[in-house]
């Protein structure tokens, strides 16, 4: 028998602003039955001194792991992460906290890609 369901693939770039003080927020959700591949994750402070955590929060085990804790991110400092990547399972969430700063303002993007498993 012939399997006529094929694997679909795509890639997407996500972008969001974090505003809001100790606030954990969501940068990106991998999708039911997708695997992502994230190629690129790039953030950047826009406002004042900002201590910045980001987040992969591991939904087969109901963690949270931390890529990058209590960093100090002064205005117009920036991380890129381009040199590796990350593979995410459904369900599966990149996180933001900004903390320590009256009026952050984070802004955050990545790309990832990702590939859609057919159901049956």
């Amino acid at each position: 028998m012939i399997n006529n369901r094929a694997k679909v693939e795509r890639e997407r770039s996500i972008v969001s602003r974090f505003t809001t003080e100790d606030a954990r927020e969501t940068l990106y959700t991998c999708p039911n039955n997708c695997r992502a591949r994230l190629v690129l994750l790039f953030v950047t402070n826009a406002n004042g001194t900002t201590i910045l955590d980001i987040e992969w929060y591991r939904a087969s085990v109901d963690t949270h792991y931390h890529i990058l804790g209590g960093k100090n991110l002064v205005t117009g400092e920036f991380i890129q992460f381009s040199d590796s990547y990350l593979v995410l399972e459904p369900g599966d969430k990149l996180e933001i906290t900004p903390s320590g700063a009256n009026n952050p303002d984070i802004s955050a993007f990545c790309t990832v890609e990702e590939t859609f498993v057919p159901v049956g």
